[in-house]
């Protein structure tokens, strides 16, 4: 499945939303057009279950959401059992309908592998026993053999990443290691990516029939070791992530994938 990182975003007013469609509207249309999609709003404020089941409404049947873990769990890498709680009960109508692909937890560069963070990521499955869970890094250093066996032992898939190669960054490797296979495009944003004034001059990139052919084969070989692979695209500014998904769909689809 091949969707996006959001879909709520003023500048898509034009290049993807029609002129003068209400925002409350923004999601059905999306869902008109891709069968999945990230939500990132949770990262910033616990999911509530009202909001989610509205959403949900708003989707077919088979639609699938994936939903960002809050940034306590992540960032702040809390120990409070109440947290990982609320955050669950509020996927209860997602779960109870079949539609949550997972949760995306990512994890800030500052994250480094050590054994303090691996009890954390431990707990954290020990709080979600139940949950589908994807575990994003952003530092390179977790790219090692362990981490793989960590991640598989947990039941945890492994977010792949296509990002600048910029050191320390985690390369663009084909890896599963749960049923779920799940791959992000952030955009190959160079000069911007550690140094900018607003964060999505980060994002601000629109990947080329080439760069997205580097992946066809890898997609194939995280297809063959999953049940579901999920593709989304990050480069939201001015709906690139929509440009590259409907094109990467396309290619995926001429690829027999």
């Amino acid at each position: 499945m091949v969707g996006t990182s959001g879909y709520s975003y003023d500048d898509w007013v034009g290049p993807f939303y029609p002129s003068g469609l209400s925002k409350r509207t923004f999601l059905d249309y999306y869902a008109r057009h891709f069968p999945a999609v990230e939500v990132n709003y949770t990262y910033y404020r616990m999911p509530n279950a009202r909001t989610l089941a509205a959403m949900s409404q708003k989707t077919a049947p088979d639609f699938q959401f994936v939903i960002k873990a809050n940034s306590a769990m992540t960032h702040e890498r809390t120990a409070d059992a109440a947290v990982f709680a609320e955050f669950a009960q509020g996927l209860s109508p997602l779960v109870a309908e079949g539609k949550l692909a997972c949760v995306l937890a990512q994890f800030p560069y500052s994250f480094h592998p050590g054994p303090k963070s691996h009890v954390y990521m431990e707990l954290f499955r020990e709080q979600l026993p139940q949950l589908p869970i994807v575990i994003e890094f952003r530092n390179a250093k977790w790219f090692t053999a362990e981490t793989f066996e960590l991640l598989t032992e947990l039941g945890f898939g492994y977010c792949c990443v296509d990002e600048p190669r910029l050191r320390n960054l985690m390369p663009p490797a084909a890896v599963a290691t749960s049923e779920i296979g799940y791959v992000r495009f952030h955009g190959r944003n160079y000069e911007k990516w550690w140094h900018h004034d607003e964060a999505w001059e980060r994002y601000d990139y629109l990947y080329s029939r080439q760069e997205l052919e580097e992946w066809i084969e890898k997609i194939r070989q995280i297809s063959d070791q999953t049940d579901q692979t999920y593709v989304f695209f990050n480069n939201h500014y001015q709906a690139q992530a929509v440009q590259n998904a409907q094109l990467f769909t396309e290619m995926l689809r001429e690829a027999g994938l």
